[in-house]
């Protein structure tokens, strides 16, 4: 059974070149939540500002119109036996 650290025959450590320990660290701090748009939408929505401004109008259409579905919380009637 081959151990897990071993690297393949076909790959040379010499071709990898000279690592860098966290090269990447400050931008992977800072976070990243890549969407990718279709196309059609990308046409719609063509920069970063636009999707953002459209989302948050959506969240505030959503947020106000669940008040209107919301159950009330009285006491409710008694049903009269017919």
């Amino acid at each position: 059974m081959k151990k897990l650290d071993e690297m393949r025959e076909e790959y040379r450590r010499e071709d990898l070149g000279k690592g860098v320990r966290g090269k990447h660290y400050a931008e992977y701090q800072k976070g990243s939540n890549l969407v990718l748009l279709t196309p059609e939408l990308a046409k719609i929505f063509p920069t970063t500002e636009a999707v953002n401004t459209a989302l948050q109008s959506l969240v505030g259409i959503a947020k106000s119109a669940t008040g209107l579905t919301r159950r009330s919380t009285r006491t409710p009637r008694k049903r009269v036996a017919g």
